[in-house]
């Protein structure tokens, strides 16, 4: 019987794995399990670590809206402050003669051509702005910033000069105002008060430096003399001297003598006095000198 059972092929037995390569197998089990908890943590996170990532999360987020903000802010501040184009208005009234905007323009752009940083209006320095207008043209008593009007471009208001005084000089009219600044560039009236020159020193060449300084000190004192309720109706120059000044007082119809060397203050102080004292006496003198402090000569 034995004869007819098909022979059986030998399958071989498997084979135990030794102790080092079951260790091996089961550390590369228990690798593999962990990795796969890695790979899913994620999935395995507990809803407070979850609101912790989330927080997390947030704050970059908001760091990085809040530097964008920031930036976009400094760009606009930037941008809104800085000016390209310039434009001028003027602060006084009653104006007699119509603005050249665009010369005055040209020197305003001119100081900021000069110094770039003063285009951003944080870093404009206005008395060096008003000194350089000033310079250029005197007749601008001051300079102020109004502002930005549209991009890119930034107002200018001025304050002009108004004269008290004035004076001819080699067939050139000059100009002084309250606070002794001369000028020849006048966009008002023409004042009352005008300098006549009988000192014969028209012709010499130093005349117009002289007679700045002039038109300063008769400034001052038509300013001082109305502020004490006295009107200045003519300023002379006596003949042969540049340093005294004869001046015609309105109320009384008096002639007062000055030195130009001694502060016109001090001696419009001296000329209220004395012409105090003639009106309470009723007399009136030929002139009254108060060249000399704290006396006051009179004929």
């Amino acid at each position: 019987m034995h004869l007819f059972k098909k022979k059986q092929k030998y399958i071989p037995g498997r084979r135990l794995a030794t102790a080092d390569e079951s260790l091996d197998i089961v550390g590369a089990s228990n690798s593999f399990r962990r990795n796969q908890t890695l790979a899913n943590s994620q999935l395995a996170q507990s809803p407070r670590s979850q609101a912790h990532h989330l927080t997390i999360h947030r704050r970059k987020v908001l760091l990085v809206f809040g530097v964008v903000l920031l930036s976009v802010i400094f760009l606009w501040l930037l941008i809104s402050n800085f000016t390209a184009r310039v434009s001028v208005s003027v602060f006084n009234s009653n104006m007699s003669k119509t603005l050249d905007r665009a010369n005055y323009e040209k020197v305003i752009q001119d100081f900021l051509d000069t110094n770039p940083m003063s285009r951003f209006t944080f870093f404009l320095d206005k008395v060096a702005l008003n000194a350089f207008v000033s310079s250029k043209l005197p007749e601008v008593n001051m300079v102020s910033q109004q502002g930005m009007l549209q991009i890119g471009q930034t107002g200018f208001a001025l304050t002009m000069r108004r004269p008290v005084a004035g004076w001819v000089i080699n067939n050139k009219q000059y100009y002084v105002d309250a606070i002794g600044e001369s000028f020849d560039i006048n966009y008002f009236d023409n004042p009352s008060v005008q300098i006549i020159d009988n000192s014969g020193a028209a012709n010499q060449s130093d005349t117009v430096v002289a007679s700045r300084r002039f038109l300063g000190f008769v400034g001052k004192v038509v300013s001082e003399s109305a502020g004490a309720g006295y009107t200045v109706t003519k300023a002379v120059l006596p003949p042969n001297t540049t340093r005294q000044l004869e001046l015609s007082i309105k109320e009384g119809d008096y002639t007062v003598k000055l030195s130009i060397d001694r502060a016109a203050g001090e001696q419009i102080e001296d000329m209220v006095q004395a012409l105090r004292y003639f009106n309470s006496k009723g007399y009136k003198p030929a002139f009254i000198d108060v060249r000399v402090s704290g006396k006051a000569f009179y004929k």
